[in-house]
């Protein structure tokens, strides 16, 4: 990779590839739309610093962005300690057409958001980077330093109490 090596337009490139991600996942567990572009920010800052450090390992790149992003992340909420991880109300990418349809959207996001907002961090984190992000078993392994079968176990357990808590909501 040619960023390691300083190459500021290389560098430039992966910016403009994982921007996007990088702020969606930052979005979903800070408060504000301007906590999330300020704290994308810092993650690339920090990239950009330590890239010549950086080794390949077989795991993706945005792994490696997610953990700077998650380590920002928790150095927000221990800065600023009023709310918690996951309150946020990202915008949706797409216009929906259908008033009713983007309500009932809304609505089952913010449900789930909560929901969310009532697990351990670390099952949190697993949630968010198996199922919003999409990584694999191993890219999340390699980023938040578990085994991949940890992580599986993790996320077993997360589902798990998320049907709980869903389903208490429902009673």
């Amino acid at each position: 990779m040619q960023a390691i090596g300083g190459d500021k337009t290389a560098f430039a490139q992966l910016y403009d590839l994982h921007h996007d991600r990088v702020y969606r996942h930052v979005l979903y567990r800070v408060p504000t739309s301007e906590d999330a572009e300020d704290l994308t920010q810092l993650v690339f800052l920090q990239a950009w610093r330590a890239v010549g450090r950086y080794r390949i390992t077989g795991s993706p790149f945005i792994a490696w962005l997610f953990t700077i992003a998650h380590n920002l992340t928790m150095s927000f909420y221990r800065r600023n300690r009023a709310t918690g991880p996951l309150e946020g109300d990202p915008k949706e990418d797409r216009v929906d057409s259908d008033p009713e349809r983007r309500t009932e959207t809304a609505f089952d996001q913010e449900r789930v958001r909560a929901a969310i907002r009532q697990l351990r961090p670390e099952h949190q984190q697993v949630i968010t980077l198996r199922f919003l992000e999409n990584l694999a078993h191993r890219d999340i392994a390699l980023s938040i330093g578990k085994t991949e079968g940890a992580v599986r176990v993790i996320q077993h357990r997360a589902l798990a109490e998320l049907r709980r808590v869903l389903e208490r909501e429902d009673r």
